[in-house]
């Protein structure tokens, strides 16, 4: 088996889903969703068409069989809406995704106590409820849910482990694109806390659907030239007046919620230390062209902002900065999109 890893660096909302169908061809067997659920969004463009996909892996876009994985939360209903936007679209979603069998759903009892407690300003899907039961070990898993109500949310989608499918397969060599969600930065071990999500956005993740760390060839880490983040936590600068042109030019509303997306400064030292903790060896740095539109060239480094007069010598210093961790030519700063 051999599998690539595309990994958010963030807050989420770096670019991650166009990367995938950047990526994916015929050379992959799968795509996997190694975590997240319905709180995630992935936001990619088909033929001048815009998609946001939840749940189901970006993959399926490009024809790959495709897999919710055991790390992930399932809410059924979107499940349906989504698979229905997907059919729509042409994609024969009932052959190409797999639900892993021990990946937990959120109930409606999940999603209204979200509703009653959240103090953090987080997507009210019911994430953090079906991962407390499923650490208390009281959860439902898709193999747990009725045949029938499964059929009327999945239709003939198939329940796989996806241990048996990548170890246990007639094929020589399984190649699989692991598609993560949200991003370092709402991992709860190493994101801001309790400014966080309910588990882990790390590409070691990948493991527990069945991903061996040894198999991992490439983790491409993704990350904008600025930050975003939606929720409760005093993220932006209100002084700073570049921020609401660039909310503007970056169409920065939220996949899942649509609310407004705070903004700052890319921090160089929390790139730095999400670089490392996920082994980062191809590093796409997104949204260039809107901050070459914007015309104003900051970032955060050492609790300073520094200011350049031009792009490039921002492009220079991230590089400098980040060289002893990557090489400069596996950096790739991108402005466009729909592809890298």
């Amino acid at each position: 088996m051999k599998s690539d890893i595309i990994v958010g660096l963030q807050h989420g909302d770096e670019g991650k889903g166009k990367v995938v169908l950047s990526l994916i061809n015929e050379k992959y067997d799968y795509c996997l969703r190694f975590n997240g659920g319905p709180n995630a969004g992935h936001t990619v463009y088909v033929k001048g068409n815009k998609i946001v996909l939840h749940q189901i892996p970006c993959g399926i876009l490009n024809n790959i069989t495709s897999i919710i994985g055991s790390g992930c939360v399932v809410d059924l209903q979107k499940l349906k809406e989504e698979i229905d936007i997907l059919t729509k679209h042409g994609v024969n979603v009932e052959s190409l995704l797999k639900i892993s069998h021990n990946a937990h759903v959120i109930s409606e009892e999940h999603i209204q106590d979200d509703i009653n407690d959240n103090p953090i300003g987080s997507t009210k899907s019911g994430i953090r409820p079906v991962n407390r039961d499923k650490y208390d070990r009281k959860g439902t898993r898709i193999s747990d849910v009725n045949k029938e109500i499964l059929k009327s949310c999945i239709g003939d989608c198939g329940i796989v482990d996806p241990y048996e499918l990548f170890h246990n397969s007639h094929q020589k060599k399984v190649r699989v694109l692991c598609e993560g969600a949200q991003g370092f930065e709402l991992d709860i071990d190493y994101g801001q806390y309790p400014y966080v999500t309910s588990t882990h956005c790390v590409s070691g993740f990948v493991n527990s659907s069945g991903v061996p760390i040894n198999s991992v060839n490439k983790v491409y880490g993704i990350a904008k030239i600025y930050a975003t983040y939606v929720g409760s936590m005093e993220f932006e600068d209100k002084n700073e007046k570049s921020f609401n042109k660039l909310r503007e030019l970056g169409e920065e509303q939220g996949a899942t919620t649509g609310r407004d997306r705070q903004i700052n400064w890319l921090n160089i030292e929390r790139l730095r230390k999400s670089v490392i903790i996920n082994s980062v060896s191809d590093l796409i740095i997104n949204k260039c062209d809107i901050i070459e539109k914007l015309g104003v060239f900051k970032l955060i480094d050492n609790n300073n902002i520094l200011e350049f007069l031009t792009f490039d010598d921002m492009k220079k210093h991230i590089v400098k900065r980040l060289k002893d961790i990557i090489k400069p030519k596996k950096i790739i700063f991108s402005g466009n999109k729909d592809g890298i």
